[in-house]
């Protein structure tokens, strides 16, 4: 079989470079993205060329950015603004080629195998002609990366920033990819690096020589995965622009204007995001099988728990096992800073089961939930939001964050949700 051509296309510094395109006498200053540190949104979003010489960093605060920049600009984010140029650069990565798997909202695998001879004398050609184009048209750079995969395309795109090529093919792979430091690696994170770590491994090239058995043992299915992606043998395929995408999960979140503290501030905040997530879930037509509620305390410590449910799309389930989680994973005396509510394991269709009497009644009491669930949704969708609203969530502190949050409404996550 053939090698395929993979590009990998990544728009450099997005955020910060869609934003100086209203400032051009800002371009070569330090720039960072960010929300506004009075209403407590003051992390850095994303930052220029300028910014990075100073050491500044994408999710560090802003207090911290300017130690390190003293002179740092703090734009405001436009996520709409976002939006439109990624499908502006999607559109274009079309002309070449209908096989364009976006991966987040800046970058986009492209499949040219059999394609770009219709475009240019390489694949590597083509790349170049591209960082051209998006320049051209939107004012934008893009680094690519061109590979026989998705995951060395990747690291191509990683290597050389910004509006640059790289080409990692199989005679030079174990030259460039060898010697980068483990945590380059596609879905390798921060708890998985340091557990590579503790077995003396720190680049992919020590990775690659890791027996697969050991990595099986250690990782189970994502040790076969690490193996793969080190020795370039991830073979997956890029899905088609125009395929219908599959939603993995629906999550809904939000950093408060103060730091919540007890049940009766932490439920109705719960609740609001829970009923955004089962709002979003009935829209899709789909049920989620488990709930995951991620914690962030007022020191940036963030973690994750989640538990399996009954096949739902009723906000009130989503709801009690969110709470659930928080009750058993976190001190009650401890505030809270931001709270995410994730419906996971998704499926178009409940699951079903040989069920007892008793779980029969039970699945006939979820039924009518599901039915007065559709009620308010017919009712809301006809007269607002505010037509019907739950006790709960009447005394629900997002109810002002809404107001002050300078990031807008968070559209639906649909995606592999790693808890970031």
């Amino acid at each position: 079989m053939k090698d395929r051509f993979i590009l990998h296309c990544d728009c450099n510094s997005f955020f910060a470079t869609v934003e100086l395109l209203k400032y051009p006498e800002l371009q070569n200053k330090p720039v960072a993205v960010g929300g506004d540190s009075q209403s407590r949104h003051g992390i850095v979003l994303a930052k220029n060329e300028a910014a990075k010489k100073y050491g500044v960093k994408t999710a560090e605060t802003l207090w911290q950015a300017r130690k390190k920049c003293p002179d740092l600009i703090v734009l405001p984010p436009h996520h709409s603004e976002y939006t439109r140029y990624s499908k502006i650069v999607n559109e274009i990565y079309t002309r070449y080629t209908d096989l364009v798997e976006p991966f987040g909202i800046d970058e986009s695998w492209l499949d040219v195998t059999n394609t770009y001879m219709l475009f240019a004398d390489s694949p590597e050609k083509l790349a170049d002609d591209l960082r051209r184009r998006i320049k051209y048209e939107t004012g934008l750079t893009i680094s690519v990366g061109v590979s026989f995969n998705k995951i060395f395309a990747k690291l191509g795109s990683d290597y050389k920033k910004p509006d640059a090529t790289t080409v990692i093919n199989r005679e030079n792979y174990k030259d460039i990819v060898y010697p980068l430091p483990v945590s380059d690696l596609l879905y390798v994170g921060k708890s998985t690096a340091t557990a590579l770590a503790e077995m003396g491994i720190r680049n992919i090239g020590q990775l690659a020589e890791m027996p697969l058995d050991i990595l099986e043992r250690r990782f189970g299915k994502h040790g076969v995965s690490l193996y793969e992606y080190a020795n370039g043998l991830e073979n997956s395929p890029v899905e088609s622009f125009y395929a219908e995408k599959e939603i993995k999960s629906v999550g809904s979140g939000n950093t408060f204007s103060r730091n919540l503290t007890g049940l009766a501030e932490i439920k109705p905040a719960i609740f609001s995001l829970s009923e955004d997530v089962g709002m979003r879930l009935r829209k899709h037509n789909m049920y989620a099988n488990g709930v995951q509620l991620t914690i962030r305390n007022p020191e940036f410590f963030t973690f994750s728990r989640q538990m399996q449910l009954p096949s739902t799309d009723v906000t009130e389930d989503i709801y009690k096992a969110a709470v659930d989680l928080f009750i058993k994973n976190y001190s009650l005396s401890k505030p809270v800073r931001a709270l995410t509510v994730t419906a996971i394991d998704l499926e178009k269709e409940k699951r079903v089961s040989q069920l007892s009497l008793f779980e029969t009644e039970q699945v006939e009491k979820r039924d009518k939930k599901e039915k007065l669930q559709a009620t308010i949704d017919r009712i809301r969708t006809k007269y607002g939001n505010s037509a019907v609203q739950s006790a709960t969530v009447m005394t629900n502190p997002l109810k002002k964050d809404k107001k002050q949050n300078p990031f807008g409404d968070k559209p639906d996550r649909i995606n592999d949700w790693d808890g970031n």
